[in-house]
Formats: structure tokens, sequence, C-alpha cells
């Protein structure tokens, strides 16, 4: 379990992603690509926004907002409001929801009960709710070989894959069915999606994580040039292995689950 209280990890995590968000939106043709059809399956597993619809975006970091704004802006999409705020205490009316959606999300929430909750709350009766995280460390090694790595040239301790607002915080397996239902939706259901992540190289792969992995860059963060530049090159070593003639791809494993609120 996480020694942080859930609003230190609340603090840490905003601080994380106000700094990495110029990064992440520098990315965002490497991250369509990764997470394409993974999107899709939950976009279709909760609804679709309609012509005549409009979306809230809520987050915890308001320089992921900035960006999420400006992208929607030169999309041409005049229905997408952008609010700073937190998924465990939203600001919302009750019921006035068609679908929720959370890509990549819930796993950063120190208590992702109450921001279920909070979704049921905000879900009109026969709502539906979507939402993307990584499995189990077996399944997404690349994650596992980055923190690791991060977490000895840091000189800490190994950590518990399953701490609480971590990256594979929500993968252990009929965890987040249980959330679900303890929550109060009924038709849960969790599928697995295979997600690879293709670039050219383990290098390109470090260059994605050096401006856009939060997780990792808050390790790393702390120590000087010399240690950080050893720190990378162990990562890429062992990034290696997923090299092939026809570039690198980095297994990832996702959890699509689904529920609904009952229609009555």
């Amino acid at each position: 379990m996480s020694s942080l209280s859930p609003e230190q990890i609340k603090a840490a995590t905003r601080q994380a992603w106000e700094k990495s968000a110029d990064g992440w939106n520098r990315q965002t043709p490497q991250i369509h690509a990764w997470l394409a059809p993974a999107t899709v399956a939950m976009l279709d597993s909760a609804r679709r926004v309609g012509p005549g619809g409009s979306v809230l975006a809520p987050d915890i970091s308001a320089a992921i907002l900035q960006f999420a704004q400006e992208n929607a802006q030169r999309a041409g999409l005049a229905n997408v409001e952008i609010r700073v705020g937190d998924a465990e205490a939203l600001s919302v009316e009750a019921a006035s929801f068609d679908a929720v959606v959370c890509r990549l999300g819930l796993m950063f929430c120190p208590e992702p009960l109450l921001a279920l909750r909070q979704a049921y709350r905000a879900l009109k009766p026969g709502g539906h709710i979507a939402v993307l995280v990584f499995s189990e460390p077996q399944h997404n090694p690349c994650i596992g070989i980055l923190m690791s790595t991060a977490l000895q040239h840091a000189g800490l301790p190994p950590r518990d894959p399953f701490q609480p607002g971590s990256l594979l915080s929500l993968g252990k397996p009929g965890l987040l069915d249980a959330l679900f239902r303890e929550a109060g939706f009924s038709e849960v259901t969790t599928s697995r999606l295979d997600a690879p992540f293709r670039l050219p190289s383990a290098e390109d792969y470090l260059s994605f994580v050096r401006t856009s992995a939060s997780p990792i860059m808050q390790l790393l963060g702390q120590l000087d040039a010399v240690a950080q530049a050893a720190a990378w090159a162990a990562m890429k070593d062992k990034l290696q292995a997923f090299q092939s003639p026809i570039g690198w791809a980095g297994p990832n494993e996702l959890l699509l689950t689904h529920g609904a609120r009952p229609a009555q």
C-alpha cells in the first residue's frame, strides 16, 4: 500500500501532469496510433455523442485541459466544455449525463470507488460507463521495466504494482468489476484488449517516455544528469528484447470495463 494520503497522491499526480502536459500533447500522433482501436471499443461500449449532444471533459491538470481546449477548437468541436475537476468529487448535476468514458485515467485515482460513485451519480438512469485501464504487470512488461529500473537507479525499493494511484493499480483480475458493482452499476463486463506500442526502435519509445510518461519522470527527476543517463541506458538495453527486423513492438494489455446505471 502507498504510504501517501489520497490528497498527497492527487497533488503529486497533478504536479506530474502539469510538467508532462506539453510532451503528452506533442506525442498525440503516437498516442492516437497506439490507442485508436481501444478507444473505438470504449466509445462503442458507452455510446457516442450525436450532432446535438455535448461533452464535458474534466481533468485534474489545468495544463492538460488547455491543450484539450486548443485541440478541440482546432478540430471545430464547439460542443466540448473543459473543466478542472477531481474525478472523486465531480461538481456536476445529478443524473445529467447519458454516458461516462475514462481512458487510462481511473487508475491514477487514489480512491477509484469514489470516482465511480461520482460517475454513477452523474449518469441518467439507463446511462452507460466505459473505462480503460492497464491489466496485470505480466501483460505490460514495458511498464514493469521502466518502473523497476527507475526505482533501482533512484535507490528506492520495489513497489507493489497495484498500489493506489499507480499505472497498474486497477489491473488485478476482478478488481474493477467488483468496484463497478459496489458503486451500483449493473451489466458489468470486462474484456481484454491487446494494445502493443509500435515504433521504429526502443530509443523512439524512450523518447516518448522522456516527454510524456509522468510517473517515470517523477522518479528520475530527482537524480543528477549522470544517474539519469545511466537509468535511461539500462532501460534501453532491457527494452531491446522487443525489437524485431520490422520494428519495435512493446506489449501492452488493457482492460475495458463497461457498466450501466439501472434504468429503474
